[in-house]
């Protein structure tokens, strides 16, 4: 895919690929904005550490597939009514 504002490939970054398995891997969002929703439309997992629940993204692509830059777009259009986990 060619680089513009809906896709952006940085393979120059030295943990590119941050994760495996898409041939078109999408930088644009390399800190997920979807982090903060509890009920993301990707696949995160959780744990607990020191009676916190922590959200782990490792094994979520889903903000890189090129083909969801409308979903991740829509997710933050929509009003916040929940409070992100610190």
């Amino acid at each position: 895919m060619e680089n513009s504002y809906r896709f952006f490939e940085n393979r120059a970054c030295q943990y590119f690929p941050c994760h495996t398995g898409l041939s078109d891997f999408n930088c644009l969002f390399c800190y997920c904005p979807l982090y903060g929703k509890e009920h993301c439309p990707g696949s995160p997992s959780y744990f607990e550490k020191e009676g916190r629940r922590i959200k782990d993204c490792s094994n979520c692509t889903f903000p890189h597939r090129p083909e969801n830059y409308d979903k991740v777009i829509a997710v933050l259009r929509e009003k916040q009514t929940e409070k992100p986990e610190v």
